[in-house]
Formats: C-alpha cells, sequence, structure tokens
C-alpha cells in the first residue's frame, strides 16, 4: 500500500493549546508523524511519496467560499490588526445572538468560523492544511487508477473541520472532499466510515443532507467527550439523506468487544447500502492509553480491526486522523494497514 504525505504538516505547529484550564503542548504535534512514518518503514511498508500541489477545486465545490477565504488570508488580517500571538478564537456566537452575520472585525470573524477554541492558526496553518488535503487527494488519485487502497498520512486532520468551521485540531476535511472525488469520479455510492475516538462532526455535517454519501462513525458519547453537541444515536440524515447517517456512540471504558460489534454493524450497513468506494477516518485514539479518550482498545485490536474493514474488499482511501499517545500512535496506525492487507 502506497504512503503519501508531505513535509509541509510541520509548517502547522502552534506554541500551545488550552486544556483543563492550562497552556499545554498541543496533542496535536509534528511528532505524531514521525511515529508513523517509522512504524511504516520497519514493517517494510515504504513505498511513501511526496504528494505534489494541492487542487483546491473540490474544497471550493464542497465547502463555503467564505471560510476558504478565512483560511487562507486569517494570519495576515490577524498581524495586520495588530495582534501579537498565535490566533485563537476568544469570542464565538452563542445561543440568542446572530449566526447569520458574519463581523468585519478578525477577532470576530475567527469566533464565527471556529467552533473550539484549543484549534489554534499560526503563520503555517494555511500551506500545511493545503499539504494534508494534497496527501489525500494523492491517494485518491491512486485508488482511481486502480489500487485497492492507499495511506494519507494527513497532518492537520481533518474530519472535524465543517462546510464553514475549523476547530478540534481540523482546517480542511481531507476525508469529505476525497468522498466527493470518488463521487466526481463515477463512484455512485461512497461511505465514510471514521473509526477516530471523536465523533466525525464535520463530516456528518457536510452529508448529512445527502443521499449519495454513507457516513458512520464510532466515538465516545456526546454527553462524555467532545464534541460534546453532535453524534446522537438519533442523528440519522435529513431529507435525501436520511438514513446515511449511522452513529455509534459508546460509553466510557468501551472495549474491543462492544466497538467491534459496531464496527460490524457499520460494516454490514456499508454492505446493505451497496457502496461502491470507501474511505477510512483513521483515528486511533480509541487506543486504552491515549490521554484525551476513554475507551480501552488495544494494539492487537487495530489489527484485527483492520482485517475487518478489508474483507469489505471497496477501493479504499484511509485519512489520519487522531491518536494521541504518541509513542503507539505509529503501531496502531499501521496494525490498521497491515490487518486491511492482510484481509
Amino acid at each position: 500500500m502506497k504512503t503519501f504525505y508531505s513535509e509541509d504538516h510541520r509548517m502547522h505547529f502552534p506554541q500551545a493549546e488550552l486544556s483543563g484550564g492550562e497552556f499545554v503542548t498541543p496533542y496535536e504535534r509534528p511528532s505524531r508523524v514521525e511515529y508513523v512514518l517509522a512504524r511504516l518503514k520497519e514493517r517494510g511498508m515504504s513505498d511513501i511519496n511526496d504528494p505534489g500541489p494541492v487542487d483546491l477545486t473540490p474544497a471550493r465545490s464542497l465547502l463555503d467560499p467564505g471560510f476558504l477565504e478565512f483560511l487562507e488570508t486569517a494570519w495576515d488580517d490577524w498581524k495586520a490588526a495588530g495582534m501579537a500571538g498565535e490566533i485563537i478564537a476568544a469570542n464565538v456566537p452563542a445561543r440568542h445572538m446572530h449566526l447569520d452575520r458574519i463581523p468585519r472585525n478578525i477577532d470576530g470573524k475567527v469566533g464565527y468560523y471556529c467552533h473550539a477554541s484549543e484549534t489554534a492558526i499560526t503563520r503555517g496553518t494555511w500551506a500545511a492544511a493545503c499539504s494534508s488535503l494534497a496527501s489525500a487527494q494523492a491517494a485518491q488519485r491512486h485508488v482511481a487508477a486502480g489500487a485497492r487502497a492507499a495511506f494519507a498520512l494527513c497532518r492537520p486532520p481533518g474530519h472535524h473541520a465543517t462546510k464553514d468551521q475549523f476547530g478540534g485540531y481540523c482546517f480542511l476535511n481531507n476525508a469529505a472532499i476525497v468522498a466527493q472525488m470518488m463521487r466526481d469520479g463515477g463512484a455512485a455510492k461512497v461511505a465514510v466510515l471514521d473509526i477516530d475516538f471523536h465523533h466525525g462532526n464535520g463530516t456528518q455535517e457536510i452529508f448529512y443532507d445527502r443521499g449519495d454519501v454513507l457516513f458512520a462513525s464510532l466515538h465516545g458519547a456526546p454527553e462524555d467527550s467532545y464534541p460534546y453537541f453532535i453524534g446522537y444515536a438519533d442523528e440519522t440524515g435529513r431529507g435525501p439523506g436520511e438514513g446515511a447517517n449511522i452513529n455509534y456512540p459508546m460509553l466510557p471504558g468501551t472495549g474491543y468487544d462492544l466497538w467491534g460489534q459496531a464496527l460490524d454493524d457499520a460494516i454490514a450497513k456499508i454492505r446493505a447500502w451497496g457502496a461502491d468506494a470507501l474511505v477510512v477516518s483513521l483515528g486511533v485514539d480509541a487506543y486504552k492509553e491515549d490521554p484525551i479518550s476513554f475507551f480501552k482498545l488495544d494494539s492487537p485490536d487495530f489489527m484485527d480491526a483492520g482485517r475487518r474493514i478489508g474483507k469489505m474488499g471497496l477501493p479504499t482511501v484511509f485519512c489520519m486522523e487522531g491518536g494521541y499517545a504518541i509513542e503507539a500512535v505509529g503501531i496502531n496506525t499501521v496494525n490498521v494497514l497491515e490487518g486491511f492487507e492482510d484481509a
């Protein structure tokens, strides 16, 4: 299986993240990629490729144009306003406020386009987000050319980014854009399977009204985990999308027995729905030692999960999402890929 990634991911590395009432080194950091690369090479999966330039055309067809313009220009606007530090949202539209009016002031505009203030924007964030999307696009093109699967080592991740908001370490929704590229390339039905611990709220939002892309997510119950306000089991789609959105919220302490049952059910539904292609939002933060999650999967479980996914036999693009137990992120990620190939 080919891997695609860009060294430009390093251009995004905020100084700090607000967590537990204090500033800490961000959990989503460049070293995550290094551990995955090292494990790929250790396991002989050394076909690692630069993706080349990004193509923003599919993003422009799927996402809010004002949001894309904001991401591209936010840093320059922030500095032009005299702000000294990195961009962190301090004001957000809440209940009883206007959600339909975009502030002129950059401080207000940041809040308008953000849904989680742990995610900072730096000088290099836009370039890094574009390189992450480029990796996903290169993986999709490789699969479209006939490969069974490809791995996009995306950083920053993408599944929390909506049509018009960033947050959860995510800026451009790589998995959603790849799914759209698959549709544009001729796949009648595309499934997005999100196995990250955190609900893929952005992917759900993007496709919630559509019946041509099925979204299935295994995640921590929203009453107990980020993103908190979305990801309930009764969110099943709207209009043409009714029935094409499937959530599996699970409680703290969930182990592989229950998690695996949810995975099997999602796979069965994807098969019954008749998907022609698959995108996997590959987060490995369901791991038992992840610092910001509460599931109890062990490293061999990820191998088995990959095997179960591989048995679907669908053309598959893996897009890297979360996983913050840094020293295990490479093992767990590559276990999914190896399990897939074993199938």
